[in-house]
C-alpha cells in the first residue's frame, strides 16, 4: 500500500497552498509552521490547500477543514464526494467557544449536518468534539491530536534548564472569557519572580496590563515570527495558563518544542502531554502549587520534562500522527 499523503483542504481560508515534501521542514517564518491543522499534512508529507481545484487527481484522501461559510464548505464537499475522494472533515475553529459561536446559527447548524452526514469521517482535534460530530450524524469519528514534530532536530528549541528564567503566560487573548488570560498573570504574580506576557492588543492591552500593577512583568509587543516567538517561550523555566477553552492546544505544543514544563490549560495536548500539569480536573490553587514545585524543585522539574518528552515521542510525534492518519484513512477506503 502506497503511503498516506495527506491533502488538508481550507475551502477559501486565507492561508496559501503549501506543499510538505520535506514533512516538518527546516523552520522557516516565510511560510505556515508545520502546527495546528498543517501539521496533519506535513507528518504525512502532503499538501495544504485552499481551492479543492488544487487537489491532484491522484490524491485521493482529503481533510477538509469546516470554516464559518459552512454553505461554502457543504458545496465544496459535494464536489469532493463527486470527484471520488475520501473526505473526512473538521471543524477548523474547535475551542469550545468557537463551535458554540459556529452553531448559534440555524441555517448553519443545518448544514454542518448536511456535512456531518455527507462526509466519510470526522477527525476531531479534540475528544470534546467526538459526541458533537456523532449527534450531527457523523458515519464514523476519530480523535487524532494535532501532532508536533518533536522527533524532529531541526525543530528543537530547547535551551539549557540552568539558564532558564521565570514564568511564560502561555494565552493572549484579553476579551476570551475562557481564556482566563489575566486571571493567569494574577495567580502567576503570586508565584514570584519574572513574568513575560505578549500585549497583541496594543493600547487596550497595554491599559489592561497596566492596572494589574504587577512590578516584575516583562511585556513583548505585538507578534513575531513563529521561530522568534519560541526561543523567548525557551527561556523560561515554565509556562503557565488557565485556559479553559477546550482547544487542541497549540500552547502546550509550543512548550513540547521548547522542552519546557506547561502548567494548566485543558486542551488536548494539555491532557495528553502534561497530564500531572494540566488544568484539566484541577482549580487554579492547585495549578499554582504544581508551578511553584516546579520552580523550585530540580528533581520534579526534570521528571517533568522527562514525561513530557517520552509522552509526546510515543503519541504527538509527526511519526505517531502519520501512523495514526495512515491507520484512520485506510479504514475509510
Amino acid at each position: 500500500m502506497n503511503p498516506l499523503r495527506l491533502s488538508v483542504l481550507n475551502p477559501g481560508g486565507n492561508d496559501r497552498e503549501q506543499a510538505f515534501a520535506d514533512f516538518a521542514g527546516v523552520p522557516d517564518d516565510r511560510v505556515h509552521a508545520p502546527v495546528n491543522y498543517h501539521a496533519y499534512a506535513a507528518c504525512t508529507g502532503g499538501a495544504f490547500f485552499k481551492n479543492a481545484s488544487a487537489i491532484p487527481t491522484d490524491q485521493r484522501h482529503v481533510l477538509m477543514l469546516i470554516r464559518r461559510d459552512v454553505k461554502h464548505c457543504l458545496e465544496t464537499l459535494r464536489a469532493l464526494k463527486a470527484a471520488g475522494k475520501i473526505v473526512a472533515v473538521s471543524l477548523k475553529e474547535s475551542g469550545a467557544h468557537q463551535v458554540a459561536e459556529l452553531l448559534s446559527d440555524a441555517r448553519r447548524i443545518e448544514q454542518f449536518g448536511e456535512i456531518c452526514a455527507l462526509a466519510d469521517a470526522a477527525l476531531g482535534s479534540t475528544s470534546d468534539l467526538m459526541p458533537v460530530y456523532r449527534g450531527a450524524g457523523a458515519m464514523r469519528v476519530e480523535f487524532i491530536p494535532t501532532p508536533y514534530p518533536v522527533d524532529d532536530a531541526r525543530w528543537d528549541f530547547s535551551a539549557p534548564v540552568a539558564g532558564r528564567r521565570g514564568i511564560f503566560i502561555g494565552t493572549r487573548e484579553f476579551d476570551v472569557p475562557s481564556r482566563n488570560h489575566l486571571a493567569a498573570l494574577l495567580a502567576a504574580r503570586e508565584l514570584g519572580g519574572e513574568i513575560t506576557v505578549f500585549n497583541a492588543d496594543g493600547r487596550a492591552g497595554a491599559k489592561k496590563l497596566s492596572a494589574l500593577r504587577i512590578p516584575q512583568i516583562a511585556i513583548v509587543e505585538g507578534r513575531l515570527p513563529y521561530s522568534e516567538y519560541l526561543r523567548i517561550v525557551a527561556r523560561h523555566r515554565i509556562v503557565f495558563q488557565l485556559d479553559r477553552s477546550a482547544v487542541p492546544g497549540q500552547v502546550a505544543g509550543d512548550a513540547l518544542l521548547c522542552r519546557v514544563p506547561c502548567v494548566g490549560g485543558d486542551g488536548a495536548i494539555e491532557r495528553i502531554a502534561f497530564a500531572d500539569l494540566c488544568g484539566h480536573g484541577r482549580d487554579a490553587q492547585q495549578l499554582v502549587e504544581i508551578a511553584a514545585r516546579l520552580l523550585r524543585d530540580e528533581s520534579e522539574y526534570a521528571r517533568a520534562l522527562e514525561n513530557s518528552a517520552r509522552i509526546a515521542s510515543e503519541t504527538l510525534s509527526f511519526r505517531a500522527g502519520a501512523k495514526k492518519l495512515a491507520e484512520f484513512f485506510s479504514a475509510l477506503g
